[in-house]
């Protein structure tokens, strides 16, 4: 019985991971203001005053190869897209110490914040909780998600990529739930 209960539970957050729609093209992005990394504030609105655009994009964490690559190439590429207007910005439920580890290996110089509540990844309709057997398996291949966040749940964000323009509407989605697909500079730059 408790194994018939725990797949019904797996099944039904399953479906709603697979369920789940990010916000659209066209709608008012949610505003926040938290401090990052380097423990500046940063403010949705006010960074939307001062540049063109944002790109907000989500990850899950440092211990995650193709959110690293992600960085990096965000990095590599970051003179591009400000000499577009654009300003990017990463949210990560990872803790400090684990951003600061994504640093040392990305290099990135612009701001990572942790939504250590998760709320402007649920604002961006990005977040969902692992099932259980998928955090199992994540444990016992060394990786506790929970702990990596400093929390008691396995949350972790769909990856996706948000540009906001200026007057604060989202113009590009980029949100797949195959957690190795990024968006391409070339294509956030041709969005810009």
């Amino acid at each position: 019985m408790k194994k018939l209960l725990l797949s019904c539970f797996a099944l039904l957050i399953s479906t709603q991971l697979f369920a789940q729609e990010p916000l659209k093209i066209g709608a008012k992005a949610p505003l926040f203001s938290l401090k990052d990394n380097a423990g500046k504030q940063v403010d949705l609105k006010k960074i939307l005053k001062e540049n063109k655009s944002v790109v907000l994009f989500f990850y899950r964490g440092q211990w995650c190869p193709h959110c690293n690559k992600h960085i990096k190439n965000l990095q590599d590429s970051l003179q591009l897209l400000a000499a577009k207007g654009a300003y990017v910005i990463g949210i990560s439920p990872e803790t400090a110490a684990g951003i600061d580890k994504t640093i040392k290996k990305t290099k990135a110089s612009f701001s990572i914040i942790s939504d250590k509540d998760y709320n402007v990844m649920k604002a961006y309709k990005v977040n969902y909780v692992m099932e259980p057997g998928l955090a199992e398996r994540y444990k016992k291949g060394g990786l506790d998600v929970a702990l990596a966040n400093g929390q008691t749940d396995y949350v972790l964000p769909v990856p996706a990529t948000y540009i906001i323009d200026q007057s604060g509407k989202i113009k590009y989605v980029f949100f797949d739930k195959d957690y190795k697909k990024r968006p391409s500079v070339k294509n956030l730059a041709a969005n810009l």
